[in-house]
């Protein structure tokens, strides 16, 4: 009972904002005190309907640039975080720390400095700046998982296939990659999640030449288009599950062709 009250509420927490943003969708005059709205409309739908082009080119660019980040910090953390996972040595925690330092600074204390070397080196306001921004900002969370991916998988793996005669890069290829695939997935996962929700670095380090998903909701959010507003949240939610649900489900496949499920 305990256990079946507990998924209740926690299903009553996750399901409950939906609901509401639903029939804030299609009741955009829904106003307290009333508990139900009293009439329904669907401006907010049309008005989506007529701009869904431009709306949909700033998700798809958010899109893009996300697994962008996602690809970058993945390539920028590998080999760090087997130095971290396999060897000992003097000041290796103070290290670890600085290097986690971009979690812990607010993003606008870190993207101040950013700013002004991205416009020397003619990044700002461009794809490649943002991407870069937002790897630099959210690289630890991959950091500390393919750290722990590493720490899991052990060495015996990678030593066996070296003594099989396989190189360095043979060996990270078709050994240890596929084994670390669960802790990229999983630092991935965030990484995606933090640069697809991020506003201000994209919106400072992008100029507004860069579209983005939030740079149109967030401005939605204070205004008086509250069916619009909604439904671009609802939007805002879904892909990220939607697209999660696909990797699982991918990986699933994959590790079963594999034997390893």
């Amino acid at each position: 009972m305990k256990h079946a009250a507990t998924m209740l509420v926690l299903i009553l927490l996750f399901v409950l904002p939906v609901i509401v943003l639903l029939l804030i969708a299609l009741a955009p005059g829904w106003r307290f005190p009333d508990v139900w709205p009293q009439t329904f409309s669907l401006t907010g739908v049309s008005y989506f309907l007529r701009h869904q082009h431009r709306i949909l080119f700033s998700l798809g660019n958010s899109f893009l640039f996300s697994l962008l980040t996602v690809l970058v910090t993945l390539s920028m953390c590998l080999f760090p975080a087997a130095v971290f996972a396999r060897t000992e040595f003097r000041s290796k925690a103070l290290l670890e720390g600085l290097l986690l330092t971009p979690a812990l600074v607010p993003p606008m204390t870190f993207a101040m400095g950013l700013h002004f070397v991205f416009i020397k080196l003619a990044l700002a306001e461009t794809l490649i700046g943002v991407v870069l921004v937002l790897a630099m900002f959210s690289y630890p969370y991959m950091f500390r998982a393919l750290v722990a991916g590493f720490q899991t998988m052990g060495e015996k793996y990678r030593i066996c296939a070296r003594n099989l005669g396989a190189g360095p890069l043979m060996t990270l290829w078709r050994v240890e990659l596929p084994l670390l695939m669960p802790a990229a997935v999983a630092g991935g996962s965030v990484v995606f999640l933090v640069a697809f929700s991020e506003y201000f670095l994209v919106f400072l380090i992008g100029g507004g030449s860069v579209a983005s998903f939030t740079g149109t909701l967030f401005p939605l959010l204070s205004s008086s288009n509250r069916s619009l507003a909604a439904i671009l949240t609802l939007i805002f939610l879904l892909l990220p599950v939607v697209l999660f649900l696909i990797v699982d489900t991918l990986l699933a496949y994959v590790y079963r062709k594999k034997g390893l499920l």
